[in-house]
């Protein structure tokens, strides 16, 4: 069923235009309120709720406690932590649910609001339509008996920070090692680099002051050029990148170069390989490059894709039963160590992996990612443009054969086709990308 207000990763649009409004998030905590105390059967519900550092958190945190306190829900507030760290505490402190105000990786002119079920996971399908039916209600506030209440916990941050680092081996420290470390001026400042540092690395902090416009601002796991740039200029052995809620990873090694999600989670399944840990195999995204796969497949590792989301690629893991996957984005979901994808433990997870290989990042990935090239059509709505290119994307894929591959999908937010080609050579991959846009666009 198609959802009225929720996207593939709760709701998210610009702070102050609707529905990232005051008046729609006071409606929206109250909706999730009311759905929890239906589905836990008279129990009074207790939440949590967490946000990154954007100006507006506290404008969209308020209403949120107004919302849930309404329906009668108490409330527990952390302050800025990664989203990560709020769906931990929604299992830890064993919550009937979670949230988290963020956009994540966008600009600090967006927010967002994500929810997070018992137990720390994405909320069903039934959930969200349980929630947008309740939306559909007028807003009812509970007596004054009923009402909910709040409170600020103290420690979180800490209890986050002893959770990451309880998923780096026992028997392993980060001695020896100069990290830079990039919390993109967002929700992880104050508890990554703590980790890293009782790990025992040397660390240099940027992206650590965040002033509440500055959250992802030339920062960042989307903004790898100053983390690459104060790598070399210390001379540091790798650089660490977040995005502004936490969720994301990109590295960078000694000489400046990128690792993006693909080569990361080849790592981590290299290593478990080496080290006879059963994880299954690994669940990718139709984005994710075809040199990983085939370089997995080489080593006798099973792989699948699945939609691009990191939602999509958590259905697919739960589904089959496996612990890894991930996008080349940098989600990376570690399962045999947490819920959800997680940028700080995903990191731990490449530095033990490099330790159990002996190699560095540049080593430890044998295998060259084949030249992708994407364009962006736009079609006007309603345009059939599965039949406009077909005759194009048919001769595009009798050339590449097994040489490489094409994806052709519409995008969510706007009125575009993204043609991805992927192949040997990048002169080939760019010229059938343009060959199949050229079809779509002559028929727009």
């Amino acid at each position: 069923m198609a959802r009225k207000y929720f996207g593939t990763d709760g709701i998210r649009g610009e702070a102050g235009q609707f529905p990232i409004t005051p008046d729609f998030v006071l409606k929206l905590g109250c909706a999730y309120g009311r759905a929890l105390i239906k589905h836990e059967q008279g129990k009074r519900p207790q939440v949590i709720i967490g946000k990154d550092t954007r100006i507006s958190g506290y404008m969209l945190e308020t209403a949120l406690v107004a919302g849930f306190t309404a329906a009668g829900v108490d409330v527990i507030q952390t302050g800025p932590l990664p989203t990560p760290a709020i769906a931990y505490l929604t299992r830890a402190l064993r919550l009937s649910g979670g949230v988290m105000i963020s956009a994540s990786h966008n600009e600090f002119s967006d927010n967002g609001i994500k929810f997070f079920a018992e137990g720390g996971v994405k909320l069903s399908d039934d959930m969200e339509i349980a929630i947008e039916a309740e939306l559909d209600k007028e807003m009812v506030t509970r007596s004054s008996r009923d009402l909910g209440r709040n409170r600020r916990i103290n420690g979180a941050d800490d209890r986050y920070i002893e959770f990451c680092k309880s998923t780096f081996p026992s028997h392993l420290d980060l001695r020896g090692l100069k990290l830079v470390i990039d919390t993109a001026n967002g929700a992880g400042y104050h508890t990554t680099p703590k980790v890293f540092h009782e790990l025992g690395a040397e660390i240099i902090q940027i992206g650590h002051e965040p002033n509440g416009f500055n959250i992802n601002d030339k920062v960042g796991a989307t903004h790898i050029k100053t983390l690459q740039a104060t790598v070399l200029q210390n001379e540091a052995d790798y650089g660490i990148a977040l995005d502004g809620d936490g969720d994301r990873l990109m590295m960078v090694d000694r000489h400046g170069a990128v690792f993006d999600g693909d080569k990361l989670i080849y790592i981590i399944a290299k290593a478990h390989m080496q080290q006879g840990v059963p994880f299954g195999g690994v669940v990718g995204t139709v984005m994710s490059n075809l040199g990983m796969e085939k370089a997995l497949n080489e080593r006798g590792i099973l792989f699948a894709r699945a939609k691009v989301g990191d939602r999509y690629v958590l259905e697919m893991l739960k589904q089959r039963g496996w612990l890894l996957g991930g996008e080349s984005s940098g989600h990376i979901l570690c399962m045999d160590k947490h819920n959800t994808g997680d940028g700080t433990i995903s990191a731990l997870q490449v530095l033990a992996a490099l330790k159990t290989l002996e190699q560095d990042l540049n080593t430890a990935v044998d295998w060259q990612p084949y030249p992708q090239t994407m364009i962006n059509v736009r079609i006007r709505k309603g345009q059939d443009w599965q039949t406009a290119s077909k005759q194009a994307l048919a001769a595009v894929e009798k050339e590449l054969g097994d040489r490489g591959r094409v994806v052709l999908r519409p995008s969510g937010t706007e009125p575009v086709v993204r043609v991805m080609v992927e192949a040997e050579q990048a002169i080939l991959a760019e010229k059938s990308a343009r060959l199949i846009a050229d079809a779509i666009e002559a028929k727009a």
